[in-house]
């Protein structure tokens, strides 16, 4: 996976999760917590009292609702994919 420079700040844990997001097939036990960390990161994360969560990297933005248990479904993943993408983030 290539990174855009921002990512040169990220300890390993980011870097992690940040390739569990890009991974093939999508892996199923991305915890919640680890991309919201991730997130903060490289971008910020806004937590809105309706259960949503406003995230923005670089000039690219999204809302996410927070998942019932611990992790990410696949969607969530396909959809954190695209954001990443659009912001700058590739995988290899």
């Amino acid at each position: 996976m290539t990174s855009s420079p921002e990512s040169q700040h990220l300890d390993n844990h980011h870097r992690t999760t940040l390739r569990e997001i890009f991974q093939h097939p999508v892996s199923h036990n991305i915890e919640w917590h680890s991309v919201t960390s991730l997130l903060d990161a490289i971008g910020s994360v806004e937590v809105h009292p309706d259960g949503q969560v406003a995230v923005r990297v670089g000039s690219e933005r999204a809302f996410f609702t927070h998942p019932e248990g611990k992790d990410i479904d696949e969607q969530m993943v396909v959809d954190l994919r695209h954001l990443l993408a659009k912001a700058g983030y590739q995988s290899s």
